[in-house]
């Protein structure tokens, strides 16, 4: 593929931020326009976490300021609209008309909050968690004494349920399962992370909400489980959908994702997508789940600027994130799932091991036995399950024991 002078990115989020910047590293010097319909462009992670913990500006969350944008040769068309892509003519409308046209375009769109269709949905009182208004409008329901319900105890309910209570809130989180976030971490730890809201005071409950109604004195909720709370708004935190909508009329193929190849090629050559957006499809037709971690961004940004420059990508490793509520930081890398053994380290840290080659580490306050375990993953170092439950061997021994890589069980 010829390396594409000018390249427009719809979207503003960290995946299309990373492009920009690891775009000029490799030398890019073509034009980069960016269309955000956010003011600015910024990080999203904060906002569950630092928004309710102080005051905090927008100026703060940015990934750059004005003066460094420039500096990169950005040029950030923030507060705009998207309406209309042309994969032909490399072209995209805004939403005043103006068509900006680039020799490749990259849809970093995103995904939107996940809404409820129930009565009362549409209520003032109903949030989302997606956007720094979002946070705004939130933080503002959040006084001392108020009765917040928040649906969804995955990774974002559970952070601003530790955030509210912060805040003196009362809060009750609701999801439909009894322990959430086994997929991501194991049983055992999801059972202790869980249980950290109820030791926090707030009221957990294994429900879906089947109506929302004004009440006499504020707001009311009534839940699949037959009880009426009275609050003072909802938040509903259940995942987000992914923004096809563009490419979608634009006329890419499309199914819970743009569709992408291993270069983030969308199904017109010209058009590429990344970020939460992108869902990868094989050479053989495999779907692939979509990636909505920060990191997976961050990846798919990186990859995408070495395709455009006619570089190949750097190898990429397994999958890592991260999550903090209350007072324990939580991250995780690889798969805790599927085929293999579940093997603990104490009670702060689990692994997944498949055969001897370990699949999964998750650790709570113990980020260095997480990156140890990712060089593990990513450079397939065959380890023994007593050697991963050992406390008294660290971890990075294991590193440097000089094993041949594995090949097979």
């Amino acid at each position: 593929m010829d390396t594409p002078e000018r390249i427009v990115v719809v979207g503003g989020g960290l995946a299309a931020y990373t492009l920009g910047d690891a775009l000029r590293s490799l030398g890019h010097r073509g034009e980069v326009v960016v269309i955000e319909k956010e003011p600015a462009m910024y990080d999203r992670p904060p906002l569950s976490k630092a928004a309710f913990a102080g005051d905090i500006a927008l100026d703060g969350l940015a990934f750059a300021s004005g003066g460094k944008l420039d500096a990169l040769g950005l040029r950030l068309l923030s507060g705009r609209t998207v309406v209309g892509i042309d994969p032909d003519a490399g072209a995209v409308t805004l939403d005043d008309g103006t068509v900006v046209e680039g020799d490749a375009v990259v849809l970093a769109t995103g995904g939107s909050a996940r809404r409820l269709a129930l009565p009362g949905s549409d209520l003032p009182v109903v949030h989302v968690l997606r956007t720094f208004a979002d946070a705004l409008a939130i933080r503002a329901a959040a006084v001392p004494g108020a009765r917040i319900l928040v649906a969804g105890a995955g990774l974002i309910g559970a952070e601003l349920t530790a955030s509210l209570r912060s805040r003196g809130v009362e809060v009750t989180l609701i999801d439909n399962v009894e322990v959430p976030l086994v997929p991501a971490v194991g049983q055992p730890l999801a059972e202790r992370l869980h249980a950290m809201h109820a030791a926090h005071g707030v009221d957990v409950r294994v429900a879906t909400i089947s109506s929302l109604e004004a009440a006499r004195h504020g707001w009311s909720a009534e839940l699949s489980d037959g009880t009426a709370l009275r609050i003072d708004a909802v938040v509903v935190g259940t995942g987000i959908v992914p923004n096809v909508e563009l490419a979608e009329a634009a006329g890419l193929d499309v199914d819970n994702g743009i569709l992408v190849d291993r270069d983030h090629r969308t199904s017109h050559p010209r058009v590429h997508a990344i970020g939460d957006v992108a869902r990868t499809r094989s050479t053989d037709g495999t779907l692939h789940r979509r990636e909505e971690h920060w990191e997976a961004a961050r990846l798919d940004a990186l990859e995408l600027a070495a395709v455009l420059v006619g570089q190949a990508p750097a190898p990429r490793g397994a999958g890592w994130w991260w999550s903090d509520r209350y007072d324990v930081h939580v991250e995780g890398v690889g798969r805790m799932t599927g085929d293999g053994t579940a093997v603990f380290r104490g009670e702060d840290v689990a692994f997944h091991l498949e055969g001897r080659l370990l699949v999964g580490a998750v650790s709570v306050n113990d980020p260095h036995a997480v990156r140890a375990a990712r060089r593990l993953i990513d450079q397939r170092i065959p380890v023994e399950a007593a050697e991963l439950a050992d406390p008294t061997l660290p971890l990075r021994e294991l590193l440097r024991s000089a094993r041949p890589a594995y090949a097979g069980r």
